[in-house]
This record gives C-alpha cells, sequence and structure tokens, in this order.
C-alpha cells in the first residue's frame, strides 16, 4: 500500500515547497524583490505578507520574521527599487560621459532598459502607481529627476525636462504596444530639441 509522502520524504524528493537559502541577507532582498512585482500588480493598498511571501515561495513566517509590519515590508521594497534605479542612473551617467554622440548613446541605453521587459514593465507600474500611492513618490521622482540630471549634463541646448519626457513616452509605447524602440525617429527628435535654434 502506498500513500502521499511525507512532508520530510517530500522535500528530500524535491517535492513540495522549494528549499530557499536560510541566508537572511538572501531572503531579506528576495522579499524585497517580491514586494515589487506584488504592488506592481494589485497596488500597494492590496499588497499582503501573505502575497509576497507566495511571491518570494518563502513561508509566511519569513516576511513577518525580517519584516514585523506591512509598512517595513513595502519600505524595503521601495528602497530596492530606488537602489535598483540609482544605480541604473549612475551607470548611464557614466557611459553618455564616455560617448561621442550624447543623443544616439541616450537612445541606446534606453533600448537596452527596454529589453528586459518585465522589469521594465514593473518598473513602470510603480512609476504611474505613485499617482495614487504617495509612498511611491519618492521613487518616481528618482526616475524623473535622474533622466533630467542626465539631460542636462550629456544633451545640450535643451530643456531636460523635454527630452526626459520624450523618453518617458517613446519608452511608455514600446512598452504598451509590444513593439520595438524606434532608434531613428528617437534619436532625430531628440537632436532637434537639442540643436539650438538659427
Amino acid at each position: 500500500m502506498t500513500g502521499d509522502p511525507t512532508p520530510a520524504a517530500r522535500r528530500r524528493s524535491g517535492g513540495g515547497r522549494t528549499q530557499r537559502t536560510r541566508d537572511p541577507r538572501a531572503r531579506r532582498e528576495a522579499l524585497a524583490r517580491a514586494v515589487l512585482e506584488v504592488v506592481a500588480e494589485v497596488g500597494i493598498g492590496r499588497t499582503t505578507h501573505r502575497a509576497v511571501a507566495a511571491r518570494a515561495d518563502l513561508p509566511l513566517g519569513a516576511t513577518t520574521y525580517y519584516f514585523p509590519t506591512l509598512d517595513d515590508l513595502i519600505a524595503a521594497g521601495l528602497r530596492l527599487a530606488t537602489d535598483l534605479l540609482d544605480a541604473e542612473l549612475r551607470s548611464w551617467s557614466d557611459r553618455l560621459a564616455a560617448a561621442p554622440d550624447p543623443a544616439a548613446a541616450l537612445v541606446q541605453l534606453v533600448g537596452s532598459y527596454l529589453a528586459d521587459r518585465r522589469r521594465a514593465r514593473i518598473e513602470y507600474e510603480l512609476y504611474l502607481a505613485a499617482a495614487r500611492d504617495v509612498a511611491l513618490r519618492p521613487l518616481a521622482e528618482t526616475w524623473l529627476h535622474g533622466f533630467r540630471e542626465l539631460s542636462e549634463r550629456y544633451v545640450d541646448g535643451a530643456d531636460p525636462r523635454a527630452v526626459g519626457a520624450l523618453l518617458d513616452g517613446a519608452m511608455l509605447q514600446a512598452l504598451v504596444t509590444g513593439t520595438d524602440l524606434d532608434t531613428p525617429g528617437l534619436t532625430a527628435a531628440i537632436r532637434r530639441l537639442t540643436t539650438p535654434p538659427g
């Protein structure tokens, strides 16, 4: 007579919940990343410890152990998102500093960013959710200020807000339509914006 294996047998044979590392740092990061995905899908108001634990494939107790309150958990996700965005923008700044053609290089960086559509969708969901959730405003502001600073430093002769708005719109359209970035068109538009009149 055979029956269902015990939980211990399932773990030994690879069945049941995936065994995740018990490294506290790795668990914290897994939970923070899961927060971003859950918030992007359902918003901050519907994000729960249980949903984040399920997304991270960790026991519910892990979320409350590392992040006792929901505010702590959401704050960890937003800190991670802001840190990742800061790192991305610093990398863009370094690459633009060495570029002979900043407009073309900026469009190339935007194309590279859009290559990971899943990540870009999650970040744009968070960005757009800032219109509803005040807690997300710092992340949206990091994005907006970062684009403005890039434009100010490497694309001369233009209102940096106009260049940022152009890039934002191009990325959003590519994500919504599932199409590739119009690299030649976007590069030409940035050049038109950045060419002094006369």
